[in-house]
Parts: C-alpha cells; structure tokens; sequence
C-alpha cells in the first residue's frame, strides 16, 4: 500500500479545489491532476509560511478570506499564449475580414475587436500589429483584452515582455519595428499599446453590454468549461457581435450546439464562426 507524504495533497482537499475552482470561475479540473495542483499552488502555500498545499486549504475553509481565495484560483487559470498564435487565423482577417470592413466602414471608419481570454496580452497586440500594418492607423481601431486574472491584466497593460515571449512567434521586422529595448527586456510602442486596453472579467457574466465587435477571440478557453458553461458563454459572445461578425476558437475546440447562433465557415487555412 502506497504512503502518503505530508506534502501530498488530501483526497478531500483535492475534490474541495476542485470544487473551489468550478465554483469561482467554471473551470473543470478533471481526472488526477495533484500535480498540477501542488506546482501552482505550493509558491502561494510558501509565501504564506505554510508548509504544504493541506494547509493552504486548511486556511482557506477557515477564513474563506476573498484575496486568498482570488490568489488560489488564479494561479489555477492557463495563461499559455504568443504572438501570432494560431497564423491561418490572422491570414484570413487579413485576406477577408478587413477588406469588407473597410468597405463597410468607408464612413464611419471605426473597428471594434475584443480578446476574450488576453492573458499577457500577445494576442490583442499581435492584432493591433497587424491592423497598422494594414494602413489603418488614421482608423478608429479599438481592442479589448480581458482576462480573469488581474494578474495579467497588468502584465497585458504593460507591453513589457521577456526575450522569450517575443522569441515566440514575432518576426524580427515586426520586432524592430514596434518595440524597444528596456533592460533585458523589450517594450511595446505606444503606438500598438494604446490600440489596446484590458480588464479583469468572468466569462460566465452577461457579456452583451461589451459589444458590438466586428471579432471576438476566445481561443483555448471553452475547453475548459463543462458543456452548459460554454453554451451561455457562446450565446453571450453571439450577443456581443454584429451580424457578420467573427468568433474564432482554438484548433482543439468546437461550439457545439452553435449552429442557432453562428456559422461556420472555412476561410483559407482557418475555421471561423460567423455571427447570424
């Protein structure tokens, strides 16, 4: 029979985080992930003066202490993302999407787009790179970037990333071009930075009052809801975009149970969902 250590986490602190989690911000923690639990959480048990992920969960049923609370199920969230993620997406913004829109918007000239799920922001500002790179900068051009974790919000807001963030998937020219050296690290321009703006929010809230968006990305996030969850957020999404509007997931995802809101379409290398 197999011991437990003192640093392995209880079978019933493992279903309470998984409870905790689902409960806070939707996200399904399935199957046996204690790893997955004691390398996230261990930091926070650490910083606390606490000597395992037990008693972390200990501290949080006693005190039930709204920051603690916030830290656990933050550090619980997937922030994994780059720039240009996913390319056959933006080709087929840039072959399809923009060029109707600035038929479309010939007068008012203005485009609304919104990152659903922004993390450290890669995505809102690989869109606003790429929109510049249009001709569009004397537009009205805003982007959206929300995120549950306050925590990335403020990396998001800052542009500031690391050799290794902009390693991934940005181009030299690109680099060049819109950013600077700060320190070991490189700062976005304010030019692209002020494209962009970001805000904590729960995909599980009303959505609608958001929009209107002429795109929305929530990518490699649904996958993480059970299937009723990601039916309201999709029907949420549905309200915050124009007719025609696009709505693009992650390669590993589907909208099941879409077909009454959106349709789906291949566009070049890309699957997107169109708003009815």
């Amino acid at each position: 029979m197999q011991t437990q250590t003192p640093t392995d986490i209880l079978s019933e602190n493992y279903r309470f985080l998984q409870e905790h989690v689902h409960s806070q911000v939707g996200i399904v923690i399935e199957g046996d992930k204690h790893y997955l639990f004691e390398s996230r959480l261990s930091p926070i048990a650490s910083q606390l003066g606490l000597s395992s992920v037990n008693d972390l969960c200990a501290l949080l049923r006693a005190t039930r202490e709204t920051t603690l609370s916030r830290r656990i199920v933050e550090a619980m969230t997937t922030n994994e993302t780059y720039f240009f993620r996913d390319p056959g997406h933006y080709e087929a913004i840039r072959n399809d999407l923009l060029p109707r829109l600035k038929q479309e918007r010939a007068d008012t000239r203005k485009m609304r787009f919104w990152s659903a799920a922004s993390s450290t922001g890669q995505e809102a500002y690989s869109l606003a790179m790429m929109l510049l790179d249009q001709g569009l900068a004397s537009w009205n051009l805003n982007i959206l970037g929300t995120d549950f974790s306050s925590r990335m919000v403020e990396r998001a807001s800052a542009g500031t990333y690391q050799q290794i963030e902009v390693n991934r998937g940005l181009s030299a020219p690109l680099l060049i071009k819109h950013f600077r050296r700060a320190g070991v690290n490189w700062q976005l321009s304010d030019q692209v930075r002020n494209m962009a703006h970001f805000e904590t929010i729960d995909l599980r809230k009303s959505l609608r009052a958001l929009g209107p968006f002429d795109l929305v990305f929530c990518r490699n996030v649904l996958i993480y809801f059970d299937a009723t969850t990601k039916l309201q957020i999709l029907e949420q999404i549905h309200g915050t975009l124009f007719r025609g509007g696009w709505l693009l997931l992650g390669g590993a995802e589907t909208a099941f149970g879409y077909e009454k809101w959106f349709e789906k379409r291949l566009t070049g290398n890309a699957v997107v969902y169109v708003a009815r």
